[in-house]
């Protein structure tokens, strides 16, 4: 039996203080109200030694702010951490692929493009392997229907995330990262319903994000939300519980996870 797997998420966006813009790790809640924490490879070093199973390096605003990829931090990552870790953010072709695999990335992340390009999921399939395709889904849930955003949670699409998600499987994506916006950064739990129908109605992996404050709601993802993994980033930032706590208390709930690097 695979193993489940606990994946901090380091979610970053350019300083709003000092004269450079560099990139930094924040927590956001509702994809908005932003606390900066710090420096993400120095973050990732941390969960690396806490025994998280990969990371997630996350561009909040690539796509909206029209930036490209943050090469330089994935560079800076590679050179410092030897774990699996994905990457997303101003991913729009094959070419961006190409060098964030090729600098270090493990798998890469992509949203808007692949909802306003969804052929680039295909192409990323057949060139760099299915494994390396992680298509993200930011959704909300509005008078009772899911509503599948772009640009940041900033643009609403047509699409149902349990649609999206099988039409992004049925094109070559390996894994789906599955994010509720309402509960980003509320800490008042996952959203188990929805997770549970997208990873019954997949052959793939579902990442599920989006709400953790409690060890518990890592549990209830797992076995209410049957997600392969959990992803958690305010959790992480603000909680005294490290990922290595955190998988123990799992470890006790019976849930298959690995305990120590």
């Amino acid at each position: 039996m695979l193993k489940h797997r606990l994946i901090p998420k380091l979610q970053m966006k350019p300083s709003r203080f000092g004269a450079t813009a560099r990139m930094v790790l924040v927590t956001t809640k509702d994809f908005g109200e932003v606390i900066e924490i710090g420096d993400p490879v120095s973050q990732a070093k941390i969960y690396e030694a806490q025994a998280a199973d990969e990371l997630i390096f996350l561009d909040l605003d690539a796509s909206t702010d029209n930036r490209s990829i943050i090469l330089d931090v994935v560079k800076k990552a590679a050179e410092q951490i030897f774990m699996p870790f994905c990457v997303g953010g101003g991913v729009r072709s094959l070419e961006d692929f190409r060098k964030l695999l090729s600098n270090g990335a493990d798998k890469v992340s992509i949203n808007t493009s692949a909802l306003e390009n969804p052929d680039l999921i295909n192409q990323a399939a057949e060139m760099f392997g299915s494994q390396c395709v992680v298509v993200s889904i930011d959704y909300r849930q509005e008078n009772g229907n899911y509503i599948v955003y772009k640009k940041s949670g900033k643009v609403n699409t047509n699409w149902h995330p349990l649609a999206w998600a099988i039409e992004a499987q049925r094109r070559g994506a390996g894994e789906i990262l599955l994010t509720s916006i309402e509960r980003d950064g509320s800490r008042r739990g996952l959203d188990v319903e929805l997770t549970r129908q997208v990873v019954d109605s997949l052959s793939i992996p579902v990442i599920t994000s989006g709400g953790c404050g409690l060890a518990a709601h890592f549990v209830e993802g797992f076995l209410a939300g049957k997600a392969a993994a959990v992803a958690a980033g305010t959790y992480f930032c603000f909680k005294d519980e490290n990922p290595m706590q955190t998988r123990a208390q799992i470890k006790n709930a019976g849930i298959s996870i690995r305990l120590n690097n």
